[in-house]
C-alpha cells in the first residue's frame, strides 16, 4: 500500500471539478415506516454481510437544545437503500435487531456520535461498526477523508450533498424525494467505497 503513505485528501476546489457520482434513484430506495415495510427490510438485509450505514438527526439550532435523535436510520447494500423513520415501535425494533447482529459490517463515516446515539435511543451496541475513516487513515492519508473525499479519490467522481436536505426536520413523519435521496446515497455511497476498499 506504499502509493497511499503521501497522499492528501482531495481538497474542495478539486473534487469540484470532477464529474459527478451517479446517485441511487427513488426506484431503488425503500422508505421504512410501517411494521409491513420493516419485516420486508429485516428479510432482504440479513441476507448481506456488509452494510453501507449513516444516521440523520433533526438539527438543533441552540446551545441548550438536546437533540433526541437519531430520527432515521439509513443501511444499504451495492444495490438498494433502506431509510428507516424510528418514530414507529416496529422500525425501531428492526433496526435494534439489524444493528445487534453479530457476523455484518456497519460501513460508514464519522461513526462515533451514532453509536453513542442509537445506544441512547434504541438500547443497542452496534456490532461490527466499521468507520471508513479510520481504514483511511491506516492508508496513510492524514486527515478524515469522510464520504466527498472517499468517492473523489476511489472514483475519481464527485459526490452530491444537499445543505438544504442535511439541515431539513428528519423528524417529520412524511419524509420528501429529496430526503430520501440524500439520506440514501450517503449510506448507499459508504456501501461502494467500503467494497472498493475491499478490492484495492
Amino acid at each position: 500500500m506504499t502509493e497511499h503513505t503521501t497522499r492528501a485528501t482531495p481538497s474542495k476546489d478539486e473534487i469540484a471539478l470532477l464529474p459527478e457520482f451517479p446517485r441511487l434513484g427513488l426506484d431503488r430506495i425503500v422508505r421504512v415506516a410501517t411494521a409491513g415495510t420493516a419485516r420486508e427490510a429485516l428479510a432482504e438485509l440479513v441476507d448481506h454481510p456488509v452494510w453501507g450505514f449513516d444516521t440523520e438527526s433533526k438539527p438543533t439550532f441552540l446551545k441548550e437544545q438536546v437533540s433526541d435523535g437519531p430520527h432515521i436510520v439509513q443501511l444499504a447494500t451495492q444495490r438498494r437503500a433502506w431509510v428507516f423513520q424510528l418514530h414507529d415501535t416496529a422500525c425501531r425494533d428492526a433496526v435494534a435487531e439489524l444493528l445487534g447482529r453479530p457476523g455484518h459490517t456497519l460501513a460508514g463515516f464519522g461513526l462515533g456520535d451514532d453509536r453513542k446515539r442509537l445506544k441512547a435511543k434504541l438500547a443497542v451496541e452496534p456490532a461490527g461498526i466499521l468507520d471508513l475513516n479510520a481504514v483511511f487513515r491506516a492508508r496513510g492519508y492524514r486527515k478524515d477523508m469522510g464520504v466527498k473525499g472517499a468517492v473523489a479519490v476511489l472514483f475519481g467522481q464527485r459526490f452530491i450533498k444537499s445543505k438544504k436536505a442535511a439541515t431539513s426536520n428528519w423528524a417529520n413523519p412524511t419524509l420528501s424525494d429529496a430526503q430520501l435521496v440524500y439520506a440514501a446515497n450517503d449510506a448507499w455511497a459508504a456501501a461502494r467505497v467500503h467494497r472498493a476498499l475491499d478490492a484495492h
